[in-house]
Order: structure tokens, then C-alpha cells, then sequence
């Protein structure tokens, strides 16, 4: 936490990520469990019997319980951009938190795959010297992408100039 005027601690200002990214992962989780659904009902439902191709309700089952995991994970990440340093808090269940210091940073990238181009998303990776210690902001659009990257970038050579 920074200090205020007065001593009092101001709380990081967080920024939590764009809708995109979990529309992205719900397409996906829909395409695999209807596939998977699909082939395990008619493998079962030709090699054993028609009543087993029930099973494959099971995938869907599998869909309606990642749908609503995908939507907390997503919740979950945010960022958040301090004077000396970048957090990135992540997780439900198992949260974490990485402090990733702007003199630390050796390279900061911004990388953006097929699908989330189409979705119009990319994913910030930020590089140190401990491989322990790198750290990614996925889903972000590419703007704010590259605002962040440039001000990382600049900030990290402000910090590290003096070491």
C-alpha cells in the first residue's frame, strides 16, 4: 500500500479485466463438451447400446460446472499499477498475488494467439530475472495492451537506471 498525504494508506487502485476473455473460454468450453458429449453418445450408443448413450449428458454436466467456475476465475484477476512496483491478483479458491517490481523487469511482451485476435484480445508477459517471478495479464484488449507495456517498459528503465 502507498502512503497518503497525511500518512494514511491509500489501497491500490485495481483494474479487473474485459469481458472478451470469458466469452472467449465459455466458446471453447461449449465447443469441447458438445463434441465430447456428442462422440461419447454415439460410440456408447452404437458399441453397447442406446440406452448408454446417456452417458454423454455427462459433458454437459461437466459444461454447466465450468461455465460457472470460468466466470469466477475470471472475476478473480485484476491488476493493479503502484509507484514502484505491479501487482497481479489471480484465483478463487487458491488466490495469489504477484508484486512484480518495475526495476526487476528485463522484458515486458505483449502476445496475442489466433482465437484472441478474433476476439480482439491480448495477454501482457512480464519477464524478470527469477523465472519464478513472471508474470502474465491475460484478455486484455490490445490497447491497453500496449499502454501497459510502454509504461512498464519505461518505468522498468527508470528504476533499473540507478542500480
Amino acid at each position: 500500500m502507498e502512503t497518503g498525504t497525511e500518512g494514511e494508506t491509500v489501497p491500490p487502485e485495481w483494474v479487473g479485466l474485459p469481458g472478451g476473455l470469458l466469452t472467449l473460454r465459455r466458446l471453447l468450453l461449449v465447443l469441447w463438451m458438445t463434441l465430447l458429449a456428442g462422440v461419447t453418445a454415439v460410440v456408447l450408443g452404437l458399441a453397447v447400446g442406446p440406452a448408454w448413450a446417456a452417458v454423454g449428458a455427462f459433458w454437459l454436466a461437466v459444461l454447466a460446472w465450468g461455465w460457472v467456475l470460468l466466470g469466477r476465475n475470471w472475476r478473480s484477476w485484476r491488476y493493479a499499477e503502484r509507484a514502484d512496483d505491479l501487482l497481479i491478483s489471480r484465483g478463487v479458491m487458491w488466490r495469489a498475488q504477484t508484486v512484480v517490481p518495475y526495476g526487476r523487469m528485463q522484458l515486458v511482451e505483449v502476445a496475442s494467439g489466433p482465437l484472441e485476435r478474433r476476439f480482439g484480445l491480448a495477454s501482457v508477459q512480464l519477464h524478470t530475472a527469477a523465472a519464478a517471478t513472471d508474470a502474465k495479464i491475460p484478455g486484455l484488449a490490445p490497447e491497453e495492451a500496449e499502454r501497459l507495456r510502454d509504461r512498464l517498459t519505461e518505468l522498468g528503465e527508470a528504476r533499473s537506471a540507478g542500480l
